[in-house]
C-alpha cells in the first residue's frame, strides 16, 4: 500500500506543546509530532498505566512528511528499516544490541520484583535519523525476523523483480511486502543456507546453521512525487 502523511495546516499565533491536547497541536502550522516525541510519551504513559504490569519491547518508529518529502525516525532494538532507491539499498537502520542478540527494548517491571537495570533502556538510547526522500523510493520498515534471515541484496532484488511486472503501485508495494514475508519464512527453515543471524553469530564465535525462526512483521511506503 501507499503511505502519505497529511500537512497540519491551521493558525499560526498558537504555541506548540507536545503536552497539550491533540485538538489544540493540529491547528498548529507545520507541527508534526517526531518519532521520539511519539516513543517517549508513549512509554511514559504506560509506566503510568496501572493494567500493565509488565512487559517489554522493541521500537521503530517512522514518520513520512508528505510537504517535504522528509522521513524522520526513532528506533530502538532490533528492529528497523531499509530504504531502497534505484534498486539498491541507500540506508539501513543499524540495530541497537547490549550483546548479541540482547537488543536494547523498552521495559516496564514488576516493582515488587527485583530486576538488573543495567538492561533497561530509555526512550533517550534510541537512534534519530532524518533524510529527504526522492520518488520512486521504497521504504521497509520490519521486525527482527526480516533481518535476521533475509540480506538487504535479497530485499533490494524481490523489489525489482515486482516493480519490473508492472500494474498499479498499490497492488506492487503490497505484493512486494507479501512476496518478502514469504521468502523470509521460507528461509526459517532452511539449515544450509547462510543467513545474516548465522553471520552474525560467526563473527562473535559462535557456531549456528541456517535460518533463525521469528514473527515476522514487515510495512512498506512508495514515495510518489504529486504535481
Amino acid at each position: 500500500m501507499r503511505t502519505t502523511t497529511r500537512a497540519i495546516r491551521g493558525q499560526e499565533n498558537l504555541r506548540l506543546t507536545p503536552t497539550q491536547d491533540h485538538e489544540h497541536n493540529k491547528a498548529v502550522r507545520g507541527w508534526e509530532l517526531t518519532p521520539y516525541e511519539c516513543l517517549d510519551l508513549a512509554y511514559h504513559r504506560v509506566l503510568r498505566e496501572k493494567f500493565v504490569e509488565a512487559g517489554s519491547s522493541t521500537a521503530c518508529l517512522l514518520t513520512l512528511n508528505s510537504s517535504s518529502g522528509v522521513l524522520r525516525s526513532a528506533n530502538l532494538g532490533d528492529s528497523g528499516f531499509s530504504i531502497i532507491r534505484s534498486s539498491s539499498v541507500i540506508y539501513r537502520e543499524p540495530v541497537q544490541t547490549h550483546y548479541f542478540n540482547c537488543p536494547l527494548q523498552l521495559t516496564k517491571y514488576p516493582q515488587n520484583l527485583g530486576f538488573d537495570k543495567h538492561y533497561l533502556d530509555p526512550p533517550s538510547a534510541a537512534a534519530q535519523y532524518e533524510t529527504k526522500l526522492r520518488h520512486g523510493d521504497i521504504v521497509i520498515a520490519y521486525t527482527d525476523g526480516l533481518s535476521d534471515n533475509v540480506f538487504p541484496a535479497e530485499l533490494a532484488a524481490i523489489c525489482s523483480l515486482i516493480a519490473r511486472g508492472g500494474g498499479p503501485e498499490d497492488e506492487q508495494v503490497q505484493s512486494m511486502a507479501d512476496r518478502i514475508v514469504q521468502y523470509a519464512q521460507a528461509c526459517m527453515s532452511d539449515r544450509k543456507r547462510a543467513s545474516p543471524f548465522e553471520r552474525d553469530a560467526a563473527r562473535e564465535g559462535m557456531l549456528y546453521r541456517g535460518g533463525k525462526v521469528d514473527d515476522v512483521t514487515v510495512i512498506m511506503a512508495l514515495v510518489s512525487e504529486v504535481p
